[in-house]
């Protein structure tokens, strides 16, 4: 399944580097960046959520979007 993450901030070194499974890009329309791509399962997406929270990003929304 693929998924997209929009998170509140800008793009980073740091946050690119913390998720090499996603790519992460800005996303000024939706007001912050968004990480997006294919994950395995449900544990692979707490994973993410739980990294984000490690880094002290705020979630705002989280899709599932179309192959």
């Amino acid at each position: 399944m693929r998924y997209q993450f929009i998170v509140a901030g800008s793009p980073s070194d740091r946050v690119a580097a913390a998720f090499p499974q996603l790519t992460v890009q800005p996303a000024s329309d939706l007001g912050g960046m968004s990480l997006h791509g294919e994950l395995t399962d449900q544990a692979a997406v707490r994973a993410v959520i739980s990294t984000l929270d490690d880094l002290g990003l705020t979630l705002l929304e989280l899709r599932q979007i179309p192959a």
